[in-house]
């Protein structure tokens, strides 16, 4: 299952004194599973802009303690700065970056933003995806009169806050108000042109963002604007959907670019927005040389673009997530002026690298390692760990026939056929190397009751409770690893059937892995649901695992035979 990771990006009224700074960030800092990415102070503006990711739950206690340390170490009535403000944290807006929807995301922001007013007494607005009015999506809704404008708003039932809802005190004096909201992951990126000109790079820019340009009479460059019943502006829209860009010359690399903030990934993925500006840029003579990512990037959208790519070149995108990433790199040109690293730019590998800091898994390992791992005297990792392990390899044989086919000369107008079977087939691999480490992890949990306290009778309730519950895991694990190996036999099936003929007998080697790893997995889900205590849990859980058992078995024979006639013609 795909790790839910948010992102939080607080601002807060400081950024002249860096010991209060430092006060807010550790505190943010010292809640576990929270990596802070940035911290960037403004001297003028006197605000400091802060951005940490995580699970939902830890950011979600990062934000709290951050906002918390901020209202003790800021007095908003000595505040002043160049950047509207209202709050000592002015804004908390959360971002989705991974398995979690913006819904999901707007829900956590109005249960944070309840908990604000609740428990460090701040006055809550509520933004963007988390307003509860329209109005007040627009963040400068919420912030209307600023700091100052407080004492009004907190008597006027229609401005008040969606929390904390008061008349104004010396408590608000000091903290000021706050506005939690949910919005969309904000991509900087620019692209880089093979010229000096900031008119034909702001040209190009305004060809495709949304707001486009300002229409004219007669000449489009030089003539009269036009203007509509109001006196604004007649704007002729770009071609880009939730784009903002200017053109500029960036003297340090004696280039123009196209410099793009993109709000909204899921409308105008950063692919279509590649190309996009490339069209336009060849429409007015200039080429694009390559892109520059500012900050960071959520790892879909490198992942989509190297599907995209692909996909354009009508080869397979049933291929690793590295190898797509690498594709999108070399594609949109990220290393063109200085090396893009995924390791120090994408959100989700930033945080695999810190989990591994401290957690050694199964699945980094080489084979060498693993196999010498479980050749030791550790009972783990054991025949759950190998049967996951079996499986993934069932459904990597699988997904290699796939890969091989797509690319077989004379199958070109078949290629697509084949990729959706590849990437099938990457689907049911991932998910069992996953199970891996999941399997051992189910094992450690069993370990750690025995380390529970059983002096007294409640002692020894917990404990016979926290058994119970850990061995359920321990039999429901090795049952998903069956059910995710099942699988396998579809994609092996389908390549013994119609792929690369040359390759038939890998397909044959996945349908024995595939069999070998539903087996082996049964034997652990029979062997951990015997020390069940509740006996018809168990029996409905070996029920179901005999079941997958006989229907792997009866699909190991039928692939076999299939591969057996195709070697033996």
């Amino acid at each position: 299952m795909q790790k839910r990771i948010i992102e939080c990006v607080p601002n807060f009224s400081e950024g002249r004194n860096m010991e209060a700074v430092k006060q807010i960030t550790d505190a943010i800092e010292a809640v576990k599973g929270v990596k802070l990415l940035d911290v960037d102070p403004g001297e003028a503006t006197n605000r400091t802009v802060v951005t940490f990711v995580g699970e939902p739950e830890d950011v979600i206690e990062a934000a709290v303690a951050g906002i918390r340390r901020a209202t003790e170490v800021i007095d908003m009535r000595r505040h002043k700065g160049a950047h509207p403000r209202m709050g000592a944290c002015d804004v908390c807006p959360l971002i989705p970056v991974a398995g979690i929807t913006m819904e999901e995301c707007a829900e956590l922001a109005r249960a944070l933003a309840k908990r604000i007013a609740e428990e460090l007494n701040v006055p809550t607005y509520c933004y963007e995806a988390a307003a509860f009015k329209p109005e007040r999506r627009n963040l400068a809704v919420c912030r209307e009169g600023e700091y100052e404008g407080l004492p009004e708003k907190m008597a006027k039932e229609e401005k008040r806050p969606d929390f904390g809802a008061r008349p104004y005190d010396e408590g608000i004096a000091r903290t000021g108000a706050t506005a939690v909201g949910a919005r969309d992951f904000l991509l900087a990126v620019n692209y880089n042109l093979n010229t000096t000109s900031t008119r034909r790079a702001n040209a190009i820019a305004f060809d495709v963002r949304e707001k486009g340009r300002p229409m004219r009479e007669g000449n489009p460059i030089v003539g009269k604007i036009v203007k509509d019943e109001n006196g604004e502006p007649v704007m002729i829209p770009g071609t880009l959907k939730d784009c903002k860009a200017i053109g500029w010359f960036i003297e340090e690399y004696g280039i123009a670019q196209v410099s793009m903030n993109m709000t909204n990934l899921a409308v105008t993925p950063l692919h279509v927005a590649f190309d996009e500006v490339c069209r336009a840029a060849d429409a007015r003579g200039v080429r694009v040389t390559g892109t520059e990512i500012v900050g960071l990037v959520p790892k879909k959208a490198l992942v989509e673009a190297g599907k995209y790519f692909l996909h354009k070149q009508h080869r397979s995108t049933g291929v690793p997530e590295r190898e797509l990433v690498r594709i999108a790199i070399e594609s949109m040109g990220l290393s063109n002026l200085k090396e893009f690293k995924p390791e120090e730019k994408i959100v989700e590998y930033i945080l695999e690298a810190e989990e591994q800091k401290n957690t050694k898994r199964l699945v980094d390992m080489t084979c060498a390692g693993f196999a010498e791992e479980t050749a030791s005297e550790s009972p783990a990792p054991g025949g759950g760990s190998i049967s996951a392990y079996m499986g993934a390899l069932a459904a990597a044989l699988g997904t290699m026939v796939a890969n091989l086919s797509s690319h077989k000369a004379g199958w070109d107008d078949r290629w697509e056929y084949f990729s959706d079977w590849a990437e099938k087939g990457m689907a049911v691999m991932n998910e069992l190397l996953a199970l891996v480490d999941e399997d051992t992890a189910a094992f450690n949990k069993i370990m750690d009751v025995f380390g529970m306290p059983k002096g007294t009778a409640e002692e020894k309730e917990a404990r016979a409770a926290a058994m119970e519950a850990a061995t359920l895991y321990a039999t429901q694990v090795p049952l998903r690893t069956m059910k995710a190996a099942y699988k396998a036999f579809d994609v092996v099936r389908a390549m013994a059937e119609e792929g690369n003929p040359n390759s038939v007998s890998d397909a044959g080697v996945g349908a024995l892995a595939a069999r070998s790893a539903v087996m082996g997995a049964c034997l652990n889900v029979k062997i951990n649901a015997a020390g069940l205590k509740d006996r018809a849990v168990a029996e409905a859980l070996v029920n179901e695992a005999n079941e997958i058992q006989a229907l792997a078995q009866q699909a190991e024979r039928e692939i076999l035979a299939i591969v057996e006639n195709k070697i033996n013609g």
